[in-house]
């Protein structure tokens, strides 16, 4: 048997930096999850209630890579109040010719925030307004680091500002990225204020009730809502979508159950029958999603197992690059 490389945290934040690679990496999983001969499973989700907790299972085969990755992804929300954070995980790489395990990414989740944030930068760059330069962003967690981050690579953004339910945090986020990237940035008390500046509106946060109303759009906005994981959760208003002129899933067989599209259909909002452009076909040009420049456009990101695929596959030939990892004999 092929000795399997196990590549820690470390070795992976080297390896991948949130950077254009990823987001053209996340772009084009995408695009073939578009083409339709990507096997992409429904996500295996395992709730643990007692314990405010979740695992997920995801996965994807893309054609043309010669591996696939199986990501395993505990959430444990309560975990900050222990000293502990609250994602964790990992990453098995196997070959897609023989089934072998290749390798082993302990990531501890940094993979999956780095992929997330790509997304977010692809949301973004197919259906916000080229000129968008303001952002609020609900949450002051990781990902709203990153997500930020990640839109200044698509998106000449010069303002960011902040709402989160924990203010102190708010207002540590905004000095910080006002000390290390040099963008304005404003933690705001107001949400409603917040949203009525911003040309792009992005929710990182685990609400299980809307933090974003509807009666808040304004044209020309896009909103990228990525919170919603899990069938409890629900960051925007239903009615947002009746307002966008167009709602944008990464995959619609996943919002329909874990996304904001499940809480619009079980509000009636949206016909549960209703077909939508996923961000693959925009991407490839099979669909538009901005249409005009007063447009308003929504993106519902649940998260895709073809993206940990393709992040995976980057790391390890990275890795591999830079000479990273220690090969391990599962024989031994």
């Amino acid at each position: 048997m092929p000795k399997v490389k196990i590549l820690t945290q470390s070795d992976l934040r080297k390896a991948v930096p949130l950077d254009g690679d990823a987001v053209d990496c996340v772009e084009k999983a995408f695009a073939a999850l578009a083409g339709g001969k990507v096997v992409m499973p429904p996500i295996l989700s395992l709730a643990i209630r007692e314990a405010n907790g979740e695992v997920d299972v995801k996965t994807a085969y893309v054609p043309g890579l010669d591996s696939f990755a199986i990501k395993v992804s505990p959430g444990f929300f309560d975990n900050p109040k222990i000293g502990l954070p609250s994602t964790s995980g990992l990453m098995m790489v196997f070959s897609a010719k023989t089934g072998v395990l290749e390798a082993l990414l302990l990531d501890n989740g940094y993979l999956t925030d780095v992929r997330t944030a790509a997304a977010g930068a692809v949301a973004a760059k197919h259906c916000s307004r080229e000129d968008a330069a303001t952002v609020c962003i609900f949450g002051a967690g990781m990902q709203a680091r990153l997500q930020l981050q990640a839109l200044t690579l698509v998106r000449p953004v010069k303002k960011a500002l902040f709402w989160a339910r924990d203010m102190a945090k708010a207002e540590a986020l905004a000095e910080r990225i006002k000390t290390e990237d040099g963008i304005e940035a404003v933690a705001m008390t107001d949400p409603e204020a917040a949203v009525s500046e911003a040309d792009i509106v992005i929710t990182t946060t685990p609400a299980i009730e809307p933090v974003l109303k509807a009666d808040w759009l304004r044209p020309g906005q896009h909103v990228t809502a990525m919170g919603s994981d899990q069938h409890s959760k629900n960051e925007i208003e239903p009615e947002c979508l009746a307002r966008a002129d167009a709602y944008v899933p990464d995959r619609q067989s996943q919002t329909a159950e874990l996304g904001e599209l499940r809480s619009a259909i079980e509000a009636g909002v949206v016909s549960a029958d209703k077909r939508f452009a996923e961000l693959g076909e925009i991407i490839t040009g099979a669909a538009k999603a901005r249409l005009s420049p007063s447009a308003i456009t929504i993106a519902d990101l649940t998260g895709t197992g073809v993206q940990d695929t393709a992040i995976a596959t980057l790391a390890l030939k990275r890795a591999g690059q830079m000479g990273l990892g220690v090969a391990f004999d599962s024989e031994a």
